[in-house]
């Protein structure tokens, strides 16, 4: 494994204020809201890569009014009492891993994708999305290889806050050349952290690069990325469950639910790893 390494800003990337420039919120809009994968990051002949136009299904939009209480679902009792309330079910997520990867096989037909893996957030949703490729590739009776897949870790919380500062480490980038990539992440909360990850992947020469986010936040202080295959766009919300975390914790929860005070004070310092006696 490599060692972390913090990525560096990327010309034309970002602004000073870290928000996008306006000429590339123009971009943006011209190809149908993708910085990712319609839009080169910048003239430079190294970050001027266009990525291959995917024409972006909307998200499921989660609105707030939509949280469940939790009463009426199951839940780990060493959280239970640290839940504001259920946002999307277990079973709501895994119908929706279905249709992404519909949608992602019937992008790539008759490709072999290399699927990035960012740990360890994106974990569970890896998980199940290569499950779903894997069922549609083989009961469609193919003759090639569906996927190949590696795993790269790139952090930018503290707590449950954006750093706006990315460190990278876990894969070599080299063996990204010429292969169709598709970094397949948790959730897309400012943007920060595929804004800079993905001009980074570009230099190493991939056939192209696109992001698949379980979730994709409403929030204000959005850098304006978006990701290609996105499932749910959720409120500006603390969201923790199906391996997303505070300090490692409700990594191991089916459902994502919003936390709760109680439950920020409880983690505050991570996970204990012995119970008081």
């Amino acid at each position: 494994m490599s060692s972390p390494q913090p990525i560096p800003k990327p010309p034309g990337t970002l602004g000073s204020s870290g928000r996008l420039s306006q000429s590339q919120l123009n971009l943006v809009d011209a190809h149908g809201g993708q910085l990712s994968t319609s839009a080169p990051i910048s003239s430079s002949p190294s970050q001027g890569r266009m990525y291959g136009a995917v024409e972006r299904l909307e998200p499921i939009l989660v609105e707030s009014s939509d949280q469940k209480s939790k009463e009426n679902f199951l839940l780990p009792a060493h959280y239970e009492s640290c839940i504001k309330s259920i946002l999307i079910s277990h079973g709501q997520i895994l119908d929706r891993i279905q249709k992404l990867a519909y949608d992602i096989r019937r992008h790539y037909k008759g490709t072999t994708i290399h699927l990035l893996c960012v740990l360890k957030g994106g974990s569970a949703f890896f998980q199940d999305l290569q499950v779903c490729l894997r069922n549609f590739h083989n009961f469609t009776n193919q003759d090639y290889v569906p996927f190949t897949f590696d795993f790269i870790r790139a952090k930018s919380y503290d707590g449950t806050s954006s750093t706006g500062k990315v460190v990278v480490s876990g894969c070599d980038m080299e063996k990204l050349r010429g292969k169709d990539v598709l970094l397949v992440e948790d959730i897309v909360d400012t943007g920060t952290t595929m804004s800079m990850l993905v001009p980074l992947l570009v230099e190493h020469g991939p056939a192209s690069v696109k992001v698949a986010s379980l979730l994709e936040k409403r929030t204000p202080r959005s850098c304006g990325f978006k990701a290609d295959f996105v499932g749910f766009s959720v409120p500006d919300e603390f969201v923790i469950g199906y391996c997303l975390d505070y300090n490692d914790a409700f990594r191991d929860m089916n459902h994502i639910c919003v936390i709760n005070d109680e439950g920020i004070e409880k983690f505050k310092d991570g996970v204990k790893q012995r119970i008081d006696e």
